[in-house]
């Protein structure tokens, strides 16, 4: 009888244990339809819908990704990592260990109601991901990024192992729909075992206390004094076929002190001199150093920029002029140079390391962005001895439209794009080839 009764105990132990198993890995939702991938609003638009998948994300799945078929009324569809148990009724990253990327305000929300500009808005169509980085599992916590139409938008660190973080979704307006794929691969290119990752860094010549996360620039320096810049240098100057960019301020930090522009790197060697000269010699090598990574741009020689806390021009002095109107968070600054039409750059940069590949050729350049509209034949060589020094327009833009123009001379090698920051919390996005078709 003994027996009898332990093999019943035995069998309802295995019973409860395959219960707890499958209660472990069910998925869970609410105001949802689920139709095989399709994940659809079934609410009030008074209520939170949301969606938490079956199993965390692993070293096995480490990424997924949904596609926005339909906005709906409002868009308010979030993507993001949530625990096992997370309350159906609040959107991902609005209560505490969760976040999520907000589809209609590009909001990073991190247990928080209130969220942080993070990146580009969302509309039917396009594709959001979410993932975690692999190799970066240190001491309880993990490297979460964010992925709009396979671009890295940003990155986050939480305090929280992988498998504690379930791939959520939620919705909040009438006709919200959402494609949803837990298999979904990104950034997987097979070479040596690794996962290759475009982070952008090789299109920074420079970067001094400025991460660079896909197009994304994060100041990372003290944002305490006047010399605490924190400077980022294309790797390529302008030139006729790639002659503006563009950033979007994504977070205006403490005091939004972002500056916009052109700098030289280095000047010629023919600015050294073949004088014997101790003070001349001293003078030209100075004068050949990089430009200052603790100096905005604008505020020494050889520069130009706009300033977003203040709205004016500085040149090559700390000593601005009033220019145009200041900007903030979610504007978008341009800068770019009207180059003569027979203009030829003779870049300071090796020609064989392979630079002139990082940026894919533009489309032409429109004959009103020329400062001169005759054709002039003259001899190659003649002209790329004239260019340094040569005066070319620079003009920069607001939101699409044109502040301002200011006529100034090319140093040797070029004008390459600059930015600059100064206070905690700054974030911007780059496009160095807006352009390109």
């Amino acid at each position: 009888m003994d027996e009898i009764n332990l093999h019943y105990r035995f069998m309802n132990w295995r019973r409860r244990i395959r219960e707890v198993r499958a209660v472990r890995y069910l998925e869970r939702f609410k105001r949802m339809m689920r139709d095989g991938e399709v994940l659809s609003y079934q609410g009030n638009s008074d209520d939170v819908g949301c969606y938490v998948a079956p199993r965390p994300l692993s070293k096995g799945n480490c990424y997924f990704e949904v596609t926005i078929i339909d906005t709906g009324v409002r868009g308010m569809i979030a993507v993001g990592l949530v625990p096992q148990y997370y309350k159906l009724d609040h959107q991902p990253g609005w209560l505490p260990h969760s976040l999520a990327y907000h589809a209609d305000d590009g909001k990073l929300y991190n247990g928080n109601t209130i969220g942080q500009q993070f990146g580009p808005k969302c509309n039917r169509g396009d594709r959001i991901g979410c993932g975690i980085y692999l190799e970066a599992f240190e001491d309880g916590q993990t490297t979460v990024f964010f992925t709009k139409n396979g671009k890295e938008v940003g990155t986050v660190v939480v305090p929280a192992s992988p498998e504690a973080l379930y791939p959520a979704v939620g919705m909040h307006s009438l006709g919200e729909a959402v494609q949803l794929d837990l298999q979904a691969e990104w950034g997987m290119e097979k070479e040596d075992g690794l996962m290759i990752v475009d982070s952008h860094e090789d299109e920074w010549g420079r970067l001094h206390d400025v991460r660079v996360t896909g197009s994304l620039l994060e100041y990372v320096g003290k944002g305490k004094s006047i010399v605490d810049v924190g400077l980022a240098q294309a790797r390529l100057p302008l030139n006729t076929r790639c002659h503006y960019y563009e950033l979007e301020i994504t977070d205006a930090g403490e005091k939004c002190y972002i500056a916009l522009g052109l700098a030289r790197r280095i000047l010629s060697a023919t600015t050294l001199g073949l004088c014997w000269g101790f003070c001349w010699i001293t003078w030209g090598l100075n004068e050949a150093l990089d430009y200052p990574k603790n100096r905005h741009p604008g505020w020494s020689r050889g520069s130009i920029a706009y300033h977003a806390d203040d709205g004016k021009l500085f040149q090559g002095s700390g000593v601005g002029d009033a220019f145009g109107p200041r900007c903030f968070e979610g504007d978008v600054m341009g800068c770019g140079i009207m180059f003569p039409r027979d203009y030829i750059l003779d870049s300071g940069d090796d020609s064989d390391d392979g630079d002139s590949e990082l940026w894919p050729k533009q489309r032409r350049v429109q004959n009103d962005l020329y400062m001169n509209d005759e054709d002039e034949e003259k001899d190659g060589e003649e002209l790329e001895g004239e260019q340094e020094g040569r005066k070319v327009v620079v003009f920069f833009t607001r939101n699409g439209k044109v502040v301002g123009r200011k006529e100034v001379a090319v140093p040797a090698g070029g004008f390459y794009p600059t930015i600059g920051m100064m206070s905690t919390g700054e974030k911007v996005r780059v496009d160095l080839h807006p352009l390109s078709g």
